[in-house]
């Protein structure tokens, strides 16, 4: 019940009040666990008796037996005694699984880093993640390891986790339960989950049989989707698995930038969202057909089996089912506060389970959704439909947006920034999610039976998916559609503290109304200087640095929207962000120094939306495999081989290639020795552009090259700040500037702290674009100067 205040304001009664008395316990096992996962299993079990030691003192005081408690201690007591059991179960549980996961024998091989064979229960599909420059794509593999045998045949049992990283093609397409042998060496995980060991295995893995049925018909149901979404165009046929079951396998990069621009990724990953919208139209058709609410119970049942089937049993499928599940019963009861007793009770109840869900970024946003769905909407809705929104309108308005409020501070901390485009994103997504989401599920379940039809169901899926990318595309493209916001736990609690304060104060007309005057004047005042003069690009640049993570992309301004481009970096969304942000339409040329997967991996972001005058390659093609990347991306457009002494002018940009100065066989990497050593003229300052030259095209270079030819005020320096460095290279070129194109935390030790100290006993300046972002080099009356963006937490 609620009544209406003169000051248009709304008193909810005890009634309407939410349930939280199970919240405090739900939050404190969510934060122990979290602590936990970080410690060893003794001080998870100190922590643990600390917390029942304290429980008891407090519920013994509360019982009056240990004397009379004070007013404020039994108003809050009881609510400190279920955080306090909170804490104790939470740290119990972690306790038990640290104690599994840091077993003196499996410790013991994992410092030795054994070679060992593992008998292993898969526990995840296997992912993909992005390969090291030339070398095949490595699998993540998430296991459950039965026993393994060490060098000296000892055998160890324990049932811990361990993760696989693979490069044999035979471990792609594997099931989760399915059991199997492999053979590979430990090493120590990075901490701060249940994670054992990391197994590295070079070779194929030794099935143990089929995997379970369950997982079988999950496979069917899925590749039976890639093959009816297979005819419709590359970005709706890419995002319609990921909207039905989490697939993104097939989508483009530069649509996955846009719906991370946007704060539309959640749509990419199966979440509690998706149950409700399947489970949601189950119970819609129920509704209308008059069935009973014990036939309409048993119908969603049904289908929240089959979704689960579908999308794969695995623990965050499990999850988002079970998020999912609460918010559909409290929409259908519209009975918020029985509601949030049972999301209270599924959290404590998962976190105990599952102890590692604490630390997982994806199980935070599917509760904070749920939660925002239960505490905040509901009285948004009412709020705008007293205000004569239409109901409908109402709830698709109120959805979205608690749902983003609740998860922007998680948002925050992932991203490092605040999306200003994310709600309304969202909100006019919404009328196209189900319908994608609903017509391919269908098409999914169909199409064993009846492939055609299964096809014709994706195409009409095909046209709200269009809708969905259009809208990321839009709203990525938008000027000023994010800000830069600290990340990490600190930017988390500074927007959650904000957030809070907000929400409280516009309880009150009067603070509601000076708030809205506040953000609109923030706005009007702030917009237009981040539209019309954003800083970036800097006025007078002569060279930026895109920072696109363990890779080279550099670019030099030629005109207006028009650029020459070296190198592309490993992945197309990145270096396509960074052409779009120097609003480069036109590349006048491309360069490719040399043909390794962190130099062409992005070319078809270069690409993307732009013409190209023409391409420039070393004439060493290889590897082979990024030679046919770049012959499939560039099609009609033919590369020309680039020698010693080709020039190129256009606007204010001049280019001479000069190196190498001849081919070089027999070398450490001969690609690397073969890159095309280019030396720039931009606006007067002298560029020169090292590829990933090593130190015998350096020395080749020395000993051809006239004397000051390698002069330059700029130096790119060469194969990310490698070792691999002549120092009579580093003299003979004498920068005033620097520029490591480096990702950062790479494998490879770049840059290196040798070459950093020779550069700085010179007295050179030098950028980075693992902690500068991209970085621009300007040209003005007083000299050179530098403006760096900041690092950007996608290209990390």
């Amino acid at each position: 019940m609620s009544r209406r205040t003169p000051g248009d304001s709304v008193v909810h009664t005890a009634a309407e009040a939410p349930d939280l008395r199970l919240a405090g316990l739900a939050v404190a096992a969510w934060l122990a666990a979290l602590a936990c996962l970080h410690l060893t299993a003794t001080a998870a079990t100190l922590l643990a008796a600390v917390a029942a030691g304290l429980a008891t003192v407090a519920a013994a005081h509360l019982l009056g037996r240990l004397g009379r408690p004070c007013a404020p201690l039994r108003r809050y007591g009881w609510i400190a005694v279920a955080a306090l059991i909170g804490v104790v179960c939470g740290a119990s549980a972690t306790a038990a699984r640290l104690h599994v996961r840091d077993a003196a024998p499996l410790r013991a091989l994992v410092d030795e880093r054994a070679r060992v064979s593992a008998d292993l229960i898969i526990r995840d599909d296997p992912r993909p993640v992005r390969g090291a420059p030339g070398r095949p794509a490595t699998l993540l593999v998430a296991a459950e390891l039965v026993h393994l045998t060490g060098p000296d045949g000892r055998r160890v049992s324990a049932p811990a986790r361990v993760l696989v990283l693979a490069t044999d093609p035979a471990w792609r397409g594997r099931l989760p339960g399915q059991r199997l042998t492999a053979e590979g060496r430990l090493t120590a995980p990075r901490g701060g989950d249940l994670t054992a060991a990391v197994l590295t295995v070079p070779g194929p893995p030794a099935p143990h049989g089929p995997p379970p049925w369950l997982q079988r018909a999950a496979g069917t149901l899925r590749a039976g989707l890639q093959r009816a979404c297979a005819p419709l165009p590359d970005e709706q046929g890419g995002l319609l698995p990921g909207l039905v079951v989490g697939d993104t396998s097939a989508l483009p990069a530069t649509v996955e930038e846009d719906f991370r621009a946007t704060g539309m990724t959640h749509l990419n990953a199966v979440s509690g969202s998706n149950v409700a919208i399947v489970v949601g139209a189950v119970l819609l058709l129920a509704r209308w057909a008059r069935a009973g609410p014990r036939a309409g119970a048993v119908l969603c049942g049904l289908a929240l089996v089959g979704f689960v089937v579908l999308v794969r049993p695995s623990p965050s499928v499990v999850r988002a089912a079970t998020m999912g599940a609460i918010g559909l019963a409290a929409l259908a009861a519209g009975r918020p506060r029985a509601a949030l007793p049972a999301l209270s009770a599924a959290v404590a109840v998962l976190v105990l389970v599952d102890p590692e869900l604490a630390g997982d970024a994806g199980f935070a946003l599917s509760v904070l959704a749920t939660g925002g769905l239960l505490l905040l909407a509901p009285g948004w809705r009412d709020a705008l439909r007293r205000r004569g929104v239409p109901a409908g309108l109402a709830e698709a308005l109120a959805v979205p947006a608690a749902a983003q409020v609740a998860c922007g501070p998680v948002v925050a901390a992932i991203s490092g920034t605040v999306s200003l485009v994310a709600v309304p994103a969202n909100l006019l997504a919404v009328p196209a999610i189900a319908p994608a989401t609903v017509l391919g599920v269908l098409a999914a379940a169909g199409s064993p039976l009846w492939p055609a039809g299964a096809e014709f169901v994706a195409w009409l899926a095909s046209w709200p998916a269009w809708w969905l990318v259009t809208v990321a595309r839009v709203g990525a493209r938008l000027p000023a559609g994010t800000l830069p916001w600290p990340g990490g736990v600190p930017g988390a609690l500074l927007l959650a503290g904000l957030t809070v304060a907000l929400l409280l104060a516009a309880r009150r007309p009067v603070v509601r109304r000076l708030v809205a005057v506040g953000v609109v004047a923030v706005m009007l005042g702030t917009l237009p200087v981040r539209i019309l003069a954003d800083g970036w690009p800097p006025a007078g640049w002569v060279l930026v640095g895109c920072a696109v993570g363990q890779g080279d992309a550099l670019v030099l301004p030629v005109a207006a929207g028009r650029a020459v481009v070296v190198d592309a970096g490993p992945e197309p969304s990145l270096v396509d962000g960074c052409l779009r942000r120097l609003g480069v339409r036109e590349v006048s040329l491309l360069v490719v120094s040399h043909f390794h997967a962190d130099h062409v991996g992005g070319v078809a972001g270069v690409l993307r939306g732009r013409r190209v005058g023409g391409i420039v390659t070393p004439s060493l093609a290889e590897p082979a495999t990024g030679r046919d990347l770049v012959a499939a991306a560039t099609g009609a457009v033919t590369p020309q081989a680039g020698v010693a002494g080709w020039s190129y002018r256009a606007g204010g940009v001049e280019l001479v290639i000069l190196g190498p100065p001849y081919p070089l066989r027999g070398t450490r990497s001969d690609p690397n020795n073969n890159s095309l050593v280019l030396r720039a003229t931009v606006a007067g300052v002298r560029v020169l552009l090292a590829g990933d030259a090593e130190t015998e095209e350096q020395r080749a270079l020395l000993e051809r090259s006239p004397p000051q030819a390698l002069r330059a005020e700029v130096l790119k320096v060469a194969h990310h700040g490698s070792a691999y460095q002549d120092p009579a290279f580093l003299d003979a070129v004498r920068p005033a500037v620097a520029v490591v194109q480096v990702g950062a935390d790479n494998d490879y030790g770049h840059p290196s702290p040798s070459v950093l100290a020779w550069l700085a006993r010179g007295g050179v300046r030098v950028l980075r674009t693992d902690t500068d972002g991209d970085v621009a080099v300007v040209a003005g009356r007083h000299g050179l100067a530098v403006v760096t963006r900041g690092p950007d937490p996608a290209s990390r």
